[in-house]
């Protein structure tokens, strides 16, 4: 076990694909910020996973709603106190409100567009300026395959999701030149929580529907993640990386 000196910050880690996100980070040796919403516990056991994996690392955990900006400064000056250094921002968190449009409200529509669009705008502007004096960073944010394709009855976490799409590329040419990648990850059906309350009948269905034949595990989406997080995947920037089992085809 290693400390590679590299820190990252990874929004939404107090569970699911956060959770797999920054205990694989810890493993390789990088130092992690964790950011969660509201759940103690839960924080506190993703801590104890990642040092079980490497006790080399420092990791913190930072509460707060990442649609304030109070909680994006908060985020980032944690990691600065580390080392003095942003290395790699993983814009996980997310919500949804799931309805059809004509049943959706404003309010559904607007808080879900200001955690998982606004949160990943203030992170990804609040480490541009670490990032572009250590001149090396990658901004990751997780999309998802109803960012590309829609999907009925989430009119609003698809427009977030394709909003980060946009993102991600325009970001990607502001950044490129001074060593700073951003790319998007677009997960298919992942075994989280969420997909956890389906019945045995419906991920059936799920599965046979997927090319791969099975759900995809967070585990699949914090592998995409250290990929581009490496120094190796230096050259890829403003993509979208469907993990999804064939899903997008």
């Amino acid at each position: 076990m290693e400390n590679t000196g590299k820190t990252a910050i990874v929004t939404g880690a107090g569970r699911g694909i956060g959770r797999a996100i920054a205990v694989s980070l810890c493993r390789e040796g990088y130092n992690v910020v964790i950011g969660y919403a509201g759940n103690d516990e839960a924080a506190k056991e993703t801590v104890d996973l990642c040092k079980q994996q490497n006790n080399e690392v420092q990791v913190v955990t930072v509460k707060g709603d990442v649609s304030e900006e109070e909680t994006a400064t908060k985020l980032v000056d944690a990691a600065l106190e580390i080392n003095g250094r942003v290395d790699v921002l993983v814009n996980n968190a997310g919500i949804t409100k799931d309805t059809l449009l004509a049943r959706m409200t404003a309010d559904d529509f607007d808080r879900v567009i200001d955690v998982n669009l606004k949160g990943a705008f203030l992170l990804s502007q609040k480490v541009t300026k670490p990032m572009m004096k250590q001149r090396f960073g990658r901004i990751i944010s997780i999309s998802s395959v109803v960012g590309v394709h829609g999907n009925a009855g989430q009119v609003n976490y698809s427009a977030s999701k394709a909003g980060l799409i946009g993102m991600t590329k325009s970001i990607a040419k502001e950044l490129a030149a001074r060593n700073i990648t951003a790319n998007a990850i677009a997960p298919g059906m992942i075994e989280t929580d969420m997909t956890g309350v389906l019945s045995d009948k419906v991920k059936e269905e799920i599965n046979a529907s997927i090319p791969a034949k099975r759900m995809g595990t967070p585990e699949d989406i914090a592998n995409a993640v250290l990929f581009l997080s490496d120094e190796k995947s230096s050259y890829i920037t403003g993509q979208i990386i469907g993990v999804d089992g064939g899903m997008g085809m």
